[in-house]
């Protein structure tokens, strides 16, 4: 029972400074004991395990904590259990003091002591800093970020210039849904997907730049992934986790772009997931974005794909014809410039998997108009952009390769990009890669990737070999040329 064993560490109390500290020692040995059985063994291991017991007397411990910000989460999140704590062990008249660390930069750190927010105060700490200096200091603390905070939001990402289709209507009305009422919605967190160059960035940040614009927050934060993973790294070997972790906490709208790049980084997963927590359980909206649906990203833990699907996913794909042709137009009124219609139906047409490239071919057109002070016809534009379109379909090709293979050799696109090794398919894969390498701009990587997440390297020895099979073998020669008229005829 709590009682006897609160009176047995009592009686051993005395004024000497080493039993003091032995007294602490097991004063805060037993609190931990009964902590233990109330919090999940991660938040006991990274919250409680670090603090150290320094003295123990007239019924008032004091512990040590390594800052401010550790101070403030525990005093936020875990106050009531270590109250009842502390209840337990040394009765409802025992008092709890925090001595925190203030700066270690010195040979003697810098500490500042603090009650123990829901215990009985007892007047000045003793370096004479009264109670009201924790309520100073934590809005210094929240200052600190406050003052040097920076969205990062591109402010001509808006809802008024993206464009809306068929192609994006779901994210599009969710993220209107989301910039009216952050956070609290069904919608949290919201994770947006698509491929390369849809709009995802786009989109994410119009819901931060709205949150903005209508005063809901000012504490918009827009990161890449790659950002956060490289600030987290250098926040450990600067030992500045903690006040990492802290500006990560205080986010009201937090957008991360490509999350699939998480994937393998364990240690920036685990700050992640708990910054997740922090901010859902705060009602804080959480914004993220990807290029595939969360459950087709390997290598991220099974407890933050639990969590990204908690709220709503919704995809962007390609825009269909008639959206391609209101995203360019858009973007010619933006420029203040025209089109002849012609020139937009062609970009149209040849152009359409990617709107970054769309928006790229209006870019190249007005500078290339700018340079050579020439009409934008039909004419200039075929010239003008004949590597971006050629590009455009060659990327389009692996797909028709891939069918071609499969159908010359009987075979599925599984089997393509499979282990198998029987004669006709490992043979079918080769030439697949030959072809795309021969007949495509994609890189090697892209090509591997395509044909069953297989590195450059396998690209190459794939390549090299029918490259000399080709040339020694008249029915290998034959077998390539059947299949580039197969390609060529379907992807007329």
């Amino acid at each position: 029972m709590p009682a006897p064993q609160s009176k047995v560490l009592l009686d051993k109390q005395s004024h000497g400074n080493g039993t003091q500290a032995n007294a602490a020692q097991k004063v805060w040995d037993a609190c931990l004991d009964v902590l233990k059985d109330k919090l999940n063994s991660q938040a006991f291991k990274t919250w409680f395990t670090p603090i150290s017991p320094l003295h123990f007397s007239d019924n008032e411990l004091t512990i040590e904590v390594p800052s401010q910000f550790f101070y403030e989460w525990i005093e936020e999140n875990y106050s009531t259990q270590l109250k009842q704590a502390l209840k337990d062990i040394l009765g409802s008249e025992g008092r709890l003091m925090y001595s925190i660390v203030m700066d270690r930069s010195q040979n003697n750190p810098v500490t500042i002591e603090l009650p123990h927010q829901n215990m009985p105060k007892n007047g000045p700490t003793e370096n004479g800093c009264s109670t009201t200096v924790k309520v100073s200091s934590d809005r210094d603390f929240l200052e600190r970020y406050r003052t040097k905070f920076e969205s990062h939001l591109n402010p001509k990402y808006t809802f008024d210039t993206l464009i809306r289709g068929d192609c994006n209507s779901l994210a599009f009305a969710a993220s209107k849904s989301v910039s009216q009422n952050p956070g609290q919605n069904a919608f949290n967190p919201l994770v947006i997907y698509g491929g390369v160059g849809l709009g995802k960035t786009h989109m994410t940040q119009a819901i931060g730049n709205h949150v903005r614009e209508k005063s809901i927050s000012e504490y918009v934060l827009y990161v890449s992934s790659e950002k956060f993973a490289i600030d987290f790294v250098n926040a450990i070997q600067n030992g500045n986790i903690q006040e990492f972790s802290a500006f990560y906490r205080k986010v009201d709208v937090l957008i991360i772009d490509d999350i699939q790049f998480f994937a393998g980084k364990e240690k920036t997963q685990e700050e992640i997931f708990h910054i997740f927590n922090t901010l859902h359980q705060s009602n804080k909206q959480i914004i993220l974005s990807s290029d595939r649906p969360i459950k087709e990203i390997r290598g991220i833990e099974d407890r933050l794909i639990s969590r990204f699907n908690w709220g709503l996913s919704a995809d962007i794909q390609p825009p269909d014809y008639e959206t391609r042709k209101a995203i360019i137009q858009s973007k010619l009124e933006q420029n203040g410039v025209t089109f002849d219609a012609n020139v937009i139906e062609f970009i149209a047409t040849n152009v359409t998997q990617n709107v970054r490239e769309l928006e790229g071919c209006i870019v190249k057109l007005l500078a290339a108009h700018s340079l050579f002070n020439k009409e934008i016809d039909l004419s200039f534009t075929k010239t003008t952009l004949k590597d971006i379109i050629r590009i455009q379909s060659k990327q389009l090709s692996l797909e028709t390769i891939e069918k071609a293979i499969c159908s010359y050799f009987s075979i599925t696109p599984n089997d393509l990009k499979g282990k198998s090794k029987k004669k006709e398919i490992a043979t079918g894969r080769q030439i697949a890669m030959y072809l795309s390498k021969e007949l495509t701009d994609s890189s090697l990587k892209t090509i591997g990737l395509h044909f069953g997440g297989r590195d450059h390297s396998t690209v190459i020895h794939g390549y090299n070999t029918i490259n000399k099979k080709v040339e020694n073998s008249a029915e290998m020669r034959s077998q390539v040329e059947e299949l580039k008229k197969r390609i060529e005829i379907m992807s007329i």
